[in-house]
């Protein structure tokens, strides 16, 4: 089994948001991958600009950041060609890497937008390696940058930052320095397709805190109605368990408390993301927590209720 370690370059519309394109965001302007063996030695690369067909003109961040010229884009190919043989480079037996969270997603827009069909099985699994080194080197929830995490590890920097193929390899350099068999347990998951029926729902336990992904719903009243949506079962033991503190909205999501008899109280959390499609899904956390997280939640909660009660009294 290889490793792909895949970095991108996107440009977006530079006359404003409103002039985007539905269904393409962020257009891939260049594409570069280091391949790396089972014992993570480099074996491939892979780098190519790809020309625009969309956002033709250059967003001044696309610009500034990754210093590349409109003249060097219609040079290239376009992104189908370039896909392909990207795909077809990739093999059979690999685990993508990449550096955060949002390449992946932009990649399958692409494939979608541009006709390509998607090599990814649903779901797809994969290694953030951004997350991965916080696990293995600070507290887990701290995310550096990919420049800083190379100056952590003190490698050498022969070449620039922010273009797609320099990143993807500085990536795969500080993997070679990590023990992935520490952490390759906590893996991530990319939402681009989630599930559309409830047998293809997805639950996962990782070392302290189990994940839930629903099935896509056509409202979030819709979402918030489904009992596997709203119910706690603790990861460790299995059992159901009730609540403590119901769940209630906190800004983009939402909170509860739940009470195990043998390993104490658990927070849930609740995002709602949004499908390409227009529908919207859930991603449920429940993980183990202490008194004090649970007296914030609680004072978070009756913080919220005071608001709204005081609302609705200026209304009347």
């Amino acid at each position: 089994m290889n490793y792909i370690v895949l970095d991108l370059e996107w440009n977006q519309s530079a006359f404003g948001k409103e002039n985007e394109v539905e269904g393409l965001p962020f257009e891939i302007v260049e594409i570069g991958a280091v391949k790396l063996d089972s014992e993570k030695n480099i074996i491939g690369k892979f780098s190519e600009f790809v020309r625009p067909q969309v956002y033709k003109k250059l967003h001044h961040i696309t610009k500034d950041v990754i210093n590349i010229s409109e003249s060097d884009l219609k040079k290239a190919r376009y992104f189908k060609k370039v896909a392909d043989d990207f795909i077809k480079w990739c093999g059979e037996d690999y685990t993508m890497c990449i550096w955060g969270v949002s390449d992946l997603t932009e990649l399958q827009r692409n494939f979608r937008f541009f006709g390509v069909k998607n090599p990814f099985s649903a779901p797809l699994y994969y290694f953030d390696i951004q997350k991965m080194f916080s696990l293995l080197y600070e507290d887990g929830k701290i995310r550096r940058s990919l420049e800083d995490a190379v100056d952590m590890l003190a490698l050498e920097k022969d070449r620039p930052f922010h273009r797609a193929y320099d990143d993807a390899y500085y990536t795969a350099k500080i993997m070679q320095k990590m023990n992935l068999e520490c952490v390759k347990g906590n893996f991530s998951v990319d939402y681009y397709a989630p599930p559309r029926s409830k047998k293809d729902e997805i639950y996962l336990v990782f070392g302290n805190y189990s994940k839930y992904v629903s099935k896509v719903y056509d409202s979030r009243e819709e979402l918030m109605e489904d009992k596997d949506v709203l119910s706690t079962r603790c990861y460790q033991c299995g059992k159901l368990l009730r609540k403590r503190i119901k769940w209630f909205p906190s800004g983009k999501i939402y909170l509860c408390v739940a009470y195990c008899s043998k390993h104490g109280y658990l927070k849930g959390k609740i995002r709602v993301k949004k499908s390409d499609d227009g529908g919207v899904f859930a991603v449920k956390t429940l993980k183990i927590t202490d008194e004090d997280t649970v007296q914030m939640i609680r004072e978070r909660r009756n913080e919220l209720r005071k608001k709204r009660r005081e609302r609705r009294l200026k209304s009347l």
